[in-house]
């Protein structure tokens, strides 16, 4: 599986909304929206910069819904998984937050600032809309833990592949095959890879070990460089997981 991460609203909601559509005619799997968020406690500097320039434009969360929607209207059916932070979740209302959520077409949710040991209510209300709600594994995560962890994750598992925040990455993790195969032994639920996958050979290398790689900051940065150039970086990346 291939999921590409999109800061919503960098560098533009017309933008974001193009790359979904484009993700999706080159066989992404999954959406991972990502909601900019002030104080980001998992994101590195590429995403941090994304989500300056993105809050500089006063995107709301009723921004992010309200393309979610226009996309299902347009056709869209690739699986979109909000990935923010508990603040604005709760700022708006969580139990209205999930009912929005879920009307709107998402599928999912990733909190990595909400332990599944909080907010129980708000969990239940995802429950009640259907919205799966994803939990993370870290190479730190105790074995007693992780199993916790991948007993209650929804749609699948996100494996953190690495020590530290997001960010491009020169090398793949020497213990990264490890903690996959002992993951894959917890869960018969797809995990999947992120933090810090940035090229072809990476994501084609950590596709034979997962199922399936997380690519956000590599998306970033050649956004940079205009849609165009983030398109066809998406779609490489789509071949190589894909083993085109």
């Amino acid at each position: 599986l291939f999921c590409v991460f999109l800061t919503f609203g960098y560098p533009s909601v017309a933008a974001t909304e193009r790359l979904i559509l484009a993700s999706e005619k080159s066989g992404v799997d999954i959406i991972e929206l990502g909601f900019p968020f002030s104080d980001p406690l998992a994101d590195g500097p590429t995403i941090q910069y994304s989500s300056e320039q993105a809050l500089k434009k006063h995107v709301t969360i009723q921004d992010a819904f309200a393309l979610v929607r226009r996309l299902r209207q347009k056709g869209s059916k690739i699986p979109v998984v909000f990935f923010g932070y508990i603040n604005p979740v709760l700022s708006y209302g969580a139990k209205v937050f999930a009912r929005d959520a879920r009307a709107a077409g998402l599928d999912g949710l990733i909190i990595p600032d909400l332990p599944p040991e909080e907010e129980v209510e708000f969990q239940k209300s995802c429950r009640k809309q259907k919205l799966d709600l994803v939990q993370l594994v870290a190479p730190t995560t105790l074995d007693s833990r992780a199993k916790m962890l991948v007993g209650k994750s929804q749609g699948f598992v996100y494996y953190v592949s690495l020590r530290g925040v997001t960010g491009t990455r020169k090398v793949v993790p020497t213990d990264l095959k490890v903690h996959l195969t002992k993951l894959k032994r917890m869960t018969s639920k797809p995990v999947l890879a992120g933090f810090g996958i940035s090229t072809p050979e990476q994501a084609r290398e950590i596709s034979k070990m997962a199922d399936g790689v997380i690519v956000g900051s590599a998306v970033i940065e050649h956004l940079k460089r205009g849609v165009p150039a983030a398109e066809r970086f998406i779609q490489t990346m789509s071949q190589s997981v894909h083993g085109a």
